[in-house]
């Protein structure tokens, strides 16, 4: 366990953020190295994947409800040193996490075709429902991974997660290409090598993660008497978890509209997007390492009441994730498709995905603003804020996208400047909503004392 409530603020966020962003970093690579293999297959494959993928938001989503709430619960046991409390939330996430695997294997497999009927046509859907099949159970073991790397965080121990989780991207990035294209005696399963990879790869995660755990974690432990459906710390876990599991579901649902909007515009439009968006998820990763930062941080300072240093927390994450996503923007305003152009050389491809994130870009730094807010409302143990400034953006895009997409001349660039204009918005209420958050907080705990 490591104590957040001292030393000084910007220093600890990049303590912990290092070791989370260099992990991305080899999840950055992990994404760019099966997107060229899949891109390697052609249009269909590219729009098929990256479709079926927009399923990964919401289980996700799902995964927030446990992540999110341990970190809260469990930061803010730490800050009060209530030990005991700290490892009953650790063991009911487990419990969950059992649970809501279950779940995402039955309903996946039942309903991943009429999924992809939805948002895909022709060979993009068949690719896509071939993809699921062999990627739903590496997505279905997220919910163990995020519940013992949640526990990790909120006790302040960043570095054995991020080890394992390069040891498995790694490992990951090794299989991708030899079961998509096939190696020696390996065949050439295409779309199902890249499921497939993914699948071995999160199993030997959670195997490390459940070892890590038996023999080295101390601060907290599986301790199976605890096992037992504790309903009232579930009812806890659910206030926070579900309102930040609804701020991710939102996000399926963004991309969902965005592949429906678009469909008409053909394959090789869905595999620009499709690759833009994976190149997009790449470039927040820095970001959304600062704001995983942020949230154990504020949960442990509030939890010991020192309201001082989760407002600094809050202002050194906003300048430190803004700062990144303004470099980033002014890279990507000169020849973005270039970065496209890595995975494929169909030029209505590289045209689609390069407009795609030159335009895309001018939300990054309001974006690095919302990561940021969100880490803040889950370290404060609310996240109906953030679950609310996502809704805002979805009542935005979405009726002026629909209506944009009916009228003459209509093009996917007008859906990014849509895009951008509702992030925008998003970034600006977040931010406030944070500042009023402050001041119930704060005003409660003066009471108390």
């Amino acid at each position: 366990m490591k104590d957040l409530t001292q030393g000084s603020v910007p220093r600890t966020i990049v303590a912990m953020a290092a070791p989370v962003a260099m992990g991305m970093i080899f999840q950055t690579l992990y994404l760019l190295v099966d997107l060229y293999f899949v891109a390697g297959l052609g249009d269909a494959a590219i729009a098929g994947v990256g479709a079926a993928g927009t399923l990964f938001f919401m289980v996700m989503a799902l995964s927030q409800v446990l992540g999110v709430s341990s970190v809260a619960l469990m930061a803010q046991a730490v800050g009060r040193k209530d030990r005991d409390f700290a490892n009953l939330v650790f063991n009911q996430s487990m419990v969950l996490a059992c649970i809501c695997t279950a779940i995402t294997l039955l309903f996946g497999y039942t309903l991943s075709g009429s999924f992809m009927a939805t948002i895909a046509a022709g060979d993009a859907q068949a690719e896509g429902i071939r993809f699921l099949h062999w990627f739903l159970p590496g997505m279905s073991m997220q919910f163990a991974i995020m519940g013992m790397s949640s526990a990790l965080r909120a006790t302040g121990i960043v570095k054995p997660t991020m080890m394992i989780q390069v040891i498995t991207i790694v490992l990951n990035t090794i299989l991708a290409p030899i079961l998509i294209v096939g190696f020696g005696p390996a065949p050439a399963l295409g779309v199902v090598g890249a499921g497939l990879a993914t699948t071995i790869s999160s199993a030997v995660g959670v195997c490390m993660l459940i070892a890590y755990f038996i023999k080295l974690e101390k601060y907290v432990a599986f301790q199976f008497h605890c096992w037992k459906p504790q309903l009232s710390i579930w009812g806890r876990m659910f206030n926070i978890g579900l309102p930040a599991g609804g701020e991710m579901l939102l996000m399926f649902g963004y991309f969902a509209v965005v592949y429906w909007l678009i469909q008409d515009f053909g394959e090789s439009a869905q595999a620009g997007f499709s690759i833009g968006g994976r190149i997009m998820q790449s470039i927040f990763m820095p970001t959304m390492a600062i704001a995983f930062a942020v949230g154990p941080i504020a949960g442990q300072n509030f939890g010991a009441g020192h309201g001082d240093r989760v407002r600094e927390a809050f202002k050194q994450g906003i300048l430190m994730s803004g700062a990144v996503m303004l470099v980033v923007t002014l890279v990507l305003q000169f020849h973005p498709e270039l970065l496209v152009a890595f995975f494929t050389d169909e030029e209505a491809v590289i045209k689609a995905g390069g407009d795609f994130l030159q335009i895309i870009s001018w939300n990054f730094v309001a974006q690095g603003v919302i990561f940021t807010c969100s880490g803040m409302f889950q370290g404060l143990g609310n996240t109906r804020p953030a679950m609310f400034s996502s809704a805002s953006r979805l009542l935005i895009f979405i009726p002026i996208a629909v209506w944009v997409s009916k009228q003459e001349g209509f093009t996917m660039e007008q859906i990014w400047y849509v895009s951008v204009l509702s992030v925008t918005i998003q970034a600006v209420i977040s931010f406030l909503l944070v500042r009023k958050e402050f001041q119930l907080k704060f005003l409660k705990q003066l009471k108390k004392r």
